[in-house]
């Protein structure tokens, strides 16, 4: 089987490769995000996928690389990780009552100098209206600083989430509806013919 190689540092995303039983060795990519205004959410989450992949693909030739960036948009204001605990609350601050959009690009490289898939997917969440304390007591269970838009829909959700429309592991980082049709494409495989995890149902908008 071709190696698969998983560009990213969040343990969210191994996590959810390994329940699906794709086996993956987790290599941290040494780039920088980017923040473009001139790109769209859904532009930027791509572009900083495709970043993270090229970055790890030199060293493995012969691998499969995935790589992945998640965005937050509330119209045409994009939110990425928060910069400390000040910024974590103001961006929730914007985003309570509201209905925004969760973005995953995810680049899929096939070696180096191979070729590249590129797909983004969306899901629609809406967060319920927080009051001040009620979001410094979510950051008391949630260290907001590592996720997008500085919560997370796996850990403590129903005290901030209303809603989520589309795919539930996309707003946690990686749509394994789709990563379940990419990888076989490209000649990976679970390790076992059980698929029933994350049936190809409810997978949000994919571009």
């Amino acid at each position: 089987m071709v190696p698969l190689i998983l560009a990213s540092s969040s343990p969210r995303r191994a996590l959810l490769l390994r329940e699906a039983k794709f086996p993956a060795e987790v290599v941290h990519p040494e780039v920088a995000e980017l923040s473009c205004d001139f790109l769209t959410a859904s532009e930027l989450a791509r572009l900083n996928a495709k970043i993270k992949a090229a970055a790890v693909a030199a060293a493995y030739p012969d691998a499969v690389i995935l790589g992945a960036d998640t965005v937050v948009a509330l119209g045409a204001e994009i939110f990425g990780k928060p910069k400390d605990l000040v910024d974590a609350a103001r961006i929730l601050q914007r985003l309570a009552g509201k209905t925004h959009e969760v973005i995953t690009g995810v680049a899929l490289m096939e070696g180096r100098g191979g070729r590249i898939t590129l797909r983004a997917v969306s899901s629609a969440v809406t967060l319920r209206s927080l009051s001040n304390d009620e979001i410094h007591a979510y950051f008391k269970d949630v260290n907001p600083l590592d996720k997008a838009g500085a919560y997370a829909a796996q850990h403590s959700a129903n005290a901030i989430v209303e809603r989520i429309d589309g795919s539930f592991t996309n707003v946690v980082g990686l749509p394994m509806e789709l990563i379940g049709s990419l990888l076989p494409s490209v000649g990976i495989h679970p390790s076992s013919a059980d698929r029933a995890l994350f049936p190809l149902t409810g997978n949000g908008t994919v571009s």
